[in-house]
């Protein structure tokens, strides 16, 4: 079933929109929230979240990309379960690191208005389009999958160092790339 069909399922308020979605993106969304919370029992929990909210949301929301859609609805749920973990002393997951890593090139805190969350969400798509596609991959996979560096290597067929090499690069491209941008940090 492709995903206009599956979204048209919930439109309709057809039950099974949630089966056909489970059966498509299950897999992929179970990766995202385990490689940020380290647990199946979590991973599981945020996942059928996900499934609740995408079934509340559309209607009237209508996503271009199902699979995007759902992946940051997944994401987004388990990263607040991580953090509650975290403020809780009992957090697990490459989550902690790659968002250490990152901390030095982007603005902390909450924007404290929607245009700054728009610019910066504008500048990272730009910043990303202009990488050369394994480096965007490497980042990617990092920063927003939360893969470890030796699981990325192994994905990619480099070598650890080498993937921390992307990685550290990346980064300094990005807070340079950022400041010119006229985001602060």
């Amino acid at each position: 079933m492709d995903d206009k069909q599956i979204i048209e399922l919930y439109w309709a308020r057809e039950k099974h929109a949630v089966a056909a979605t489970a059966e498509k993106y299950g897999r992929y969304c179970h990766a995202i929230a385990y490689h940020i919370l380290g647990s199946r029992e979590d991973s599981e929990e945020c996942v059928n979240d996900a499934y609740l909210k995408a079934w509340n949301a559309i209607p009237p929301q209508r996503p271009d990309s199902l699979q995007a859609y759902l992946g940051a609805i997944t994401r987004n749920l388990s990263l607040d379960r991580y953090r509650s973990a975290a403020a809780e002393k009992r957090g697990a997951g490459q989550a902690a690191l790659a968002l250490e890593e990152l901390r030095d090139c982007v603005p902390g805190g909450a924007p404290e208005r929607m245009d700054e969350t728009l610019a910066l969400r504008d500048a990272l798509n730009r910043f990303l389009e202009a990488l050369a596609p394994q480096v965007r991959i490497v980042f990617l996979r990092r920063y927003w999958y939360f893969l470890s560096v030796k699981e990325i290597a192994a994905s990619c067929g480099m070598s650890e160092g080498k993937v921390k090499m992307v990685l550290l690069r990346t980064r300094r491209k990005l807070k340079t790339y950022l400041e010119k941008e006229g985001i602060s940090l």
